[in-house]
């Protein structure tokens, strides 16, 4: 998880965007020739992608932007943690 990232992709792309390529990455794991590092990548992206829809979500329902990013990553952080 890459707090700037999602930073990114929350300020510069659509919920149907993220979605869209949510689903296409989704996908692509499924690959049965998709490499380790592959596998890796793209479940950096999907973790980035769900916290940016989490941000648009938590946006629409009143947070700040600044909230909405800090309370993605004490979620995450706290599920490491457990």
């Amino acid at each position: 998880m890459k707090l700037p990232v999602i930073r990114q992709f929350y300020q510069n792309q659509s919920v149907e965007n993220l979605e869209k390529a949510l689903e296409v990455l989704e996908s692509f794991t499924e690959f049965r020739g998709a490499s380790e590092t592959d596998l890796d990548v793209a479940g950096e992206l999907i973790t980035n992608i769900c916290g940016a829809l989490e941000v648009h979500q938590s946006v629409a329902s009143g947070q700040s932007e600044k909230d909405a990013l800090n309370g993605f990553a004490q979620k995450v952080m706290g599920s490491i943690d457990k």
